[in-house]
């Protein structure tokens, strides 16, 4: 029984040695014509969006000149947009241009005598340099930006306009200050003059907040004028009224407490000490 199960086996082996020779056949053909094949001569990459070259030449000089091979506007995923013969009439140049990143597999192409070229791969990076042409059309998170620094210096000089306007506004407002000054102490003079009541503390609030205002509008200095002081200054009205608050205490009425208008308005027109005769 075993002798026959051997004998069935060394049967198939026999039967299937045709099949075997066959397909070695073929893959040995396969192998003549690839290696018979024009041979392409390719960069290893192609910049995405640029126009560059790829050959099929044919080395042996046995053989004749591979024709045009039968290709239109596409070489596989490349744009062909030139064919022309080498110089040599020894193939053809392709000029192509790569529009999607990633590999390109050209297959193999018919040649139109029985031959076929070998397929080509080539890989198109994403990368793509800042400033290209192409830059951002098949960019990712690789592309390269440029290190451009912020233009502090031009930058600047929108800095200008607004310095000057600053300057300006910071000028207007110190230039403006004594009369703000002024305006507030006039204020604060109406809400103490005249006194509503004649005791000392009204009174003496009265001629704290007018020598307060008298400061503002002269100086420290004027703090402690008398009536010759005053007289020499044009501020009759002034005068008038050291006098009336100095009667207001003893319990006079007369002089009486001049109008608090006529007080602002000396101060408003006059102030310039009167020139010696």
């Amino acid at each position: 029984m075993n002798m026959a199960r051997g004998w069935r086996r060394a049967a198939s082996r026999w039967a299937c040695a045709p099949v075997l020779a066959a397909s070695a056949v073929v893959l040995a053909a396969s192998a003549v014509v690839l290696a018979a094949a024009p041979a392409w001569k390719a960069p290893s990459q192609l910049k995405l969006g640029d126009l560059q070259v790829l050959e099929l030449r044919e080395e042996d000089p046995a053989k004749p000149a591979p024709p045009r091979p039968l290709v239109e506007d596409r070489l596989g995923p490349l744009r062909l947009r030139a064919l022309e013969p080498l110089p040599d009439g020894r193939g053809w140049r392709f000029q192509v241009q790569a529009l999607e990143p990633g590999l390109a597999v050209v297959p193999a192409l018919d040649l139109g005598n029985g031959q076929r070229s070998q397929e080509l791969r080539i890989l198109v990076p994403r990368s793509i340099p800042y400033g290209g042409p192409w830059v951002g059309f098949g960019g990712g998170n690789e592309d390269l930006l440029p290190a451009i620094p912020f233009p502090w210096a031009w930058a600047s000089l929108l800095l200008v306009p607004v310095l000057a306007l600053a300057g300006w506004l910071i000028r207007r407002w110190r230039k403006g200050s004594p009369k703000r000054r002024l305006a507030r102490a006039i204020h604060a003079f109406h809400h103490q003059w005249p006194p509503a009541q004649r005791d000392r503390t009204s009174l003496d609030a009265a001629h704290g907040q007018g020598r307060d205002l008298l400061a503002v509008r002269f100086g420290e200095a004027a703090r402690a004028w008398g009536p010759a002081e005053l007289e020499a200054h044009n501020l009759s009205p002034w005068d008038q009224w050291v006098k009336s608050l100095d009667a207001a205490r003893f319990g006079r009425s007369e002089p009486p407490f001049p109008p608090t208008a006529h007080l602002v308005a000396a101060l408003d027109a006059r102030g310039d000490a009167r020139s010696p005769r």
